[in-house]
């Protein structure tokens, strides 16, 4: 029978791992995950402002030569690590486990998120990895290399910033709140204007992971988007997001996260649970 110290001392190891980030169930998959989106940033850094391909993806996107070099680092060490795992990434798509069974697992990535900018050189964008197990993400990581800024988080564990415990704002006052508010379409115009009465300041960024992580950390309060939205622009910072203490829903109200949705119908409402009931019913 263990005795008491021993009970204590990893008691006392279990909360460390805890405050620094760490996972009981998948430090090794955050790990990982954290060592790529590094060596992506790196790979973006090295060519930002730099850059010799950049072509039109569509109408209001492009990709350039980075998205895919970022892509091919992240699935190789992926596949590599953990063949029996799906990935999922905005450039290539999906592809399918390589060994002889899926573990039910699916890794999800946007290689470069807010394109625009780095193409522009506007030093506001992304790298997002996640893990998704048993229909939910399990680990999230969005690394800002401009600002040298890890957002990372798991499904046990707190959400951190560069090994800092974050927070999401909890401003008592709506008419406080700052936002980013990417939504419209039909019926939702006038929404929109009164979403936007009530609250300080809007403002948009160009890239939904880093955005949304932004507020898990404080910098945003809210965070809303319409359909537009995909698997990789959320999945991971949904999760830090989630686990900063914000409610995150579809704007809907559904839940936010479901791999059934297809590409680009994904919407995303992320706020303070003293806030996110006003604002969904602003914007349902």
């Amino acid at each position: 029978m263990a005795s008491g110290s021993t009970l204590e001392s990893s008691a006392e190891s279990v909360a460390q791992r805890r405050r620094l980030g760490r996972s009981d169930a998948y430090g090794l998959e955050l790990d990982l995950a954290i060592d790529l989106a590094h060596q992506a940033g790196r790979i973006q850094m090295e060519r930002y402002e730099r850059l010799e391909q950049i072509r039109a993806k569509g109408p209001r996107d492009v990709v350039t030569e980075v998205d895919h070099l970022c892509e091919g680092l992240v699935m190789r060490a992926v596949q590599e690590r953990h063949p029996n795992d799906a990935f999922y990434a905005e450039e290539i798509g999906e592809v399918a486990a390589t060994g002889p069974a899926k573990s039910g697992r699916v890794w999800i990535v946007d290689p470069l998120d807010g394109t625009i900018n780095y193409a522009n050189g506007i030093p506001f964008f992304c790298i997002s990895i996640a893990l998704a197990a048993e229909g939910r993400p399990v680990i999230g990581v969005v690394y800002d290399p401009t600002r040298d800024e890890t957002f990372a988080g798991a499904i046990d564990g707190p959400s951190l910033r560069n090994g800092e415990p974050v927070h999401v704002a909890d401003k008592e006052l709506l008419e406080d709140v700052v936002a980013t508010l990417a939504v419209g379409g039909r019926g939702t115009v006038g929404k929109r204007r009164q979403a936007l009465k009530a609250i300080r300041a809007h403002r948009s960024m160009g890239s939904a992971a880093l955005t949304l992580a932004y507020v898990a950390c404080g910098r945003f309060d809210i965070y809303a988007q319409g359909a537009g939205l995909s698997a990789w622009d959320v999945a991971a910072a949904g999760l830090i997001a989630e686990r900063a203490g914000a409610t995150v829903t579809s704007l809907e109200g559904a839940p936010w996260f479901d791999l059934a949705y297809p590409a680009k119908k994904w919407s995303c409402l992320a706020a303070s649970p003293r806030h996110h009931a006003t604002m969904l019913a602003l914007l349902k």
